[in-house]
């Protein structure tokens, strides 16, 4: 197998998983930014505090801002936040800085940007990071959870946004 079809296999087969949708949000000196990603999970419970990782692309102007800022919220969106996701992924192509303007949203504990409504917020400071390859790999400890009232997460897999049924 050559590498390009190596890669178009990758790709396909990553994307018959389907994974909740995450917007990643920071704020401070390194000033406030957010992206989409859909490779956030949990590390630990235990420990000094939960801990979570997201892997970020490294061109990302929201990688640079919270390797600089050292905190974050990773914000786990409803099953109705698709045009937040849309927003933060740079489908509607706005400018960073007005991102933000297009969504509620308040500071956190720490100040990190809680987007309101998402089923569940994890602000973060962050431990470690790693480069690999074309993405920041960043491993943050859980200072504070915020849990919506309605658990149904935004879900996106085979190149479209999903909702979970209960099959049982």
């Amino acid at each position: 197998m050559d590498e390009a079809e190596r890669k178009m296999k990758f790709l396909e087969a990553m994307s018959r998983g389907s994974t909740f949708v995450t917007v990643i949000t920071t704020d401070g000196d390194a000033g406030r930014h957010g992206v989409t990603v859909s490779s956030m999970t949990s590390v630990a419970a235990d420990g000094f505090a939960p801990t979570i990782l997201a892997c970020i692309h490294h061109l990302s102007p929201a990688a640079t801002a919270i390797l600089a800022n050292k905190r974050f919220c990773a914000n786990i969106l409803h099953e109705g936040q698709q045009n937040i996701s849309d927003i933060f992924s740079g489908r509607h192509k706005s400018g960073h800085a007005q991102r933000f303007d297009q969504i509620k949203w308040s500071p956190g504990d720490d100040g990190q940007p809680v987007i309101a409504g998402a089923t569940a917020n994890f602000e973060c400071i962050l431990r470690t990071s790693l480069l690999w390859e074309t993405h920041h790999v960043m491993i943050a400890h859980v200072m504070a959870v915020r849990l919506n009232e309605d658990p149904k997460a935004l879900l996106y897999g085979q190149r479209a946004y999903r909702r979970a049924i209960e099959i049982g």
